[in-house]
């Protein structure tokens, strides 16, 4: 359940940290989101913020919860390999429920447009720098490393000490919520759990776990600047990072495609130090965080209570998707190459 009067929250939750009174501040809400209630706080002398409120009471899927959490570590973690401010700065937090208004986070405010939105206008060649300023940004992220595997918030239990443990719960959980709300999906929920269970060997290949987006599509990452000196200006919402493997970012990055064709973007991972080498390891694993991230996508529709159209854009787009992952995952235990 969203917050009824989000102005209301925002502004007793800045009078509990300093900022007194209505006229030092205006709310207006940010749209793109379908989670929490997110409103820009432009404060007096300039100063802009933004606010995320976590739903008071929503039945969501099982690694939602804590999910401001998860952010709040993103961007503290990101922080110490950012130079350029591209990830937010936590201004202010409460990940329990110190005041009435329950859980927020208060963040710096980036500037820009989601790259979706502008993509269709950039210059000849804008496309491709921007494709290596953002390897260059997720290499760097990349060489983060955190306590254990895992959800930080641990919504599904403690951090693990090995990958495959941690992903074996992560995908055990999504496959659980399916069925708990009779999720519409290509396959039996039996039959992925065989198909996840042959395969996590593969997954003890990652040893050390890295900081992880998981959720860099266009719409959070944000340009900004004049026609022909656009920049990368922000890489928002880590809300549904992890600790885990590097491999597990290519999915979002390049949504419904195929990483191993964008040429820029890799060339700026490895510039940065990244490992790009595509070998039946990797190529079996992109499979496996394919099939979780598609399974997400087709779950979440109903604790969300989508609309139709939603609804049947997710199966129209996402379940071929699924099907691919899958058989990509079964063609690597067969030998072939994914």
């Amino acid at each position: 359940m969203s917050h009824e009067n989000p102005a209301e929250v925002a502004a007793a939750i800045l009078g509990e940290v300093g900022v007194r009174g209505r006229e030092s501040a205006r709310f207006a809400p940010l749209a793109g989101g379908t989670y929490n209630t997110v409103l820009r706080v432009t404060l007096d002398r300039g100063r802009e913020w933004v606010l995320k409120l976590p739903p008071r009471a929503a039945e969501g899927m099982a690694y939602e919860r804590g999910l401001l959490t998860g952010e709040i570590t993103f961007y503290g973690s990101a922080a110490a390999v950012d130079d350029a401010g591209i990830v937010p700065r936590v201004v202010h937090s409460d990940t329990g429920a110190a005041t009435d208004a329950g859980p927020y986070l208060i963040m710096t405010a980036c500037p820009g447009t989601p790259w979706h939105e502008v993509a269709g206008s950039l210059e000849d060649g804008e496309q491709g720098r921007l494709r290596e300023e953002l390897g260059r940004l997720v290499a760097r992220l990349h060489t983060v490393t955190g306590p254990g595997f895992g959800y930080p918030a641990q919504p599904l239990g403690p951090l693990a000490p090995t990958w495959r443990e941690a992903f074996t719960t992560m995908t055990g959980a999504v496959l659980d919520d399916a069925e708990r709300y009779a999720a519409r999906l290509p396959r039996t929920t039996t039959a992925i759990r065989e198909v996840f269970a042959a395969a996590s060997g593969v997954l003890d290949d990652v040893t050390r776990p890295a900081l992880v987006h998981f959720d860099l599509w266009q719409g959070n990452r944000l340009l900004s600047g004049p026609p022909g000196a656009v920049r990368l200006s922000g890489l928002i919402d880590g809300e549904r990072m992890f600790w885990g493997d590097p491999v597990a970012d290519f999915v979002s990055l390049a949504l419904f495609a195929d990483i191993e064709q964008d040429k820029e973007f890799l060339a700026g991972y490895a510039s940065a130090g990244g490992k790009t080498v595509f070998d039946d390891s990797v190529r079996r694993r992109l499979a496996l965080y394919r099939t979780y991230l598609y399974l997400i996508m087709l779950v979440e529709v109903e604790p969300r209570n989508a609309a139709p159209a939603d609804r049947e854009w997710a199966w129209n787009h996402v379940a071929p998707q699924l099907l691919s992952a899958l058989e990509d995952v079964e063609s690597g235990l067969q030998g072939g190459r994914q």
